[in-house]
């Protein structure tokens, strides 16, 4: 099973999906799925080509991007993907990614990623921070101070 089966079964039950016609497999594979959101999605990555695109797309936005190196076998992966997804619908301002670092080793290589989950914060093409590890709690502070930087104080 892919990541991208593992990802979009735990993480998008309640989303509207619909399958791919060009998957003529037999075994509910859902990897070919297109997941579509109303409000924060989380985009998974499945080429460098891809990956450099919604790099580029959140450079040109000035966004910051919160990408979640992954792996199907990886039940810590599995454990937080669900909450992955509801901050990613929770912080419309951020653009969050998944790549599957068996899928795409190259990538995950050259970012130097030594275990699964690892959580990198990315703004203008650069890591400014990082996080190893399923800790939910670390996650949810990281992306509550990230989204606090970024909201200008209110004016009276």
């Amino acid at each position: 099973m892919r990541m991208g089966n593992i990802f979009t079964s735990l993480c998008f039950m309640s989303k509207l999906w619909s399958k791919n016609d060009d998957d003529d497999d037999d075994d509910d594979d859902v990897s070919c799925c297109n997941v579509h959101f109303s409000g924060g999605n989380v985009n998974l990555i499945t080429t460098k080509e891809n990956w450099e695109q919604k790099i580029e797309e959140a450079r040109n936005d000035n966004k910051i991007v919160v990408a979640n190196f992954s792996a199907s076998w990886c039940s810590p992966c599995k454990m937080i993907a669900p909450f992955y997804c509801e901050l990613s619908e929770k912080q419309p301002s951020l653009t969050f990614l998944v790549v599957d670092v068996d899928e795409l080793s190259e990538l995950s290589s050259l970012w130097e990623v030594k275990a699964t989950p690892t959580f990198f914060f990315i703004k203008d093409g650069k890591k400014f921070d990082s996080l190893l590890g399923a800790n939910k709690t670390e996650l949810q502070n990281k992306i509550t101070a990230i989204v606090d930087s970024e909201t200008p104080p209110c004016q009276s």
